[in-house]
């Protein structure tokens, strides 16, 4: 039996995202953290006593959207295929 000198093919490691979807998650995960601040508060101490303030454009029109937006920027950054223009 002879020995034949074989060389070892290591496998190609090959992410499914790249740096470009990381920076879409994190930019959309940012709108999504920045959605959540702008609509909390607006309570009042009193129980008592009604705050208007809830109901204010901030909570109710800006914050949702940017929540919203913010979830369609994760979705695209994970259907992104970095890859594309290489082929």
């Amino acid at each position: 039996m002879s020995k034949k000198n074989k060389q070892v093919q290591k496998p190609k490691v090959e992410f499914t995202f790249q740096r470009k979807n990381y920076i879409f998650l994190f930019i959309g995960l940012a709108f999504i953290v920045l959605g959540f601040i702008l609509m909390s508060g607006g309570g009042s101490d009193d129980p008592n006593v009604f705050n208007p303030d809830i109901y204010n454009f901030r909570r109710i029109r800006l914050a949702p959207t940017l929540v919203l937006i913010g979830l369609g920027i994760q979705v695209y950054a994970i259907l992104l295929n970095p890859n594309k223009n290489k082929k």
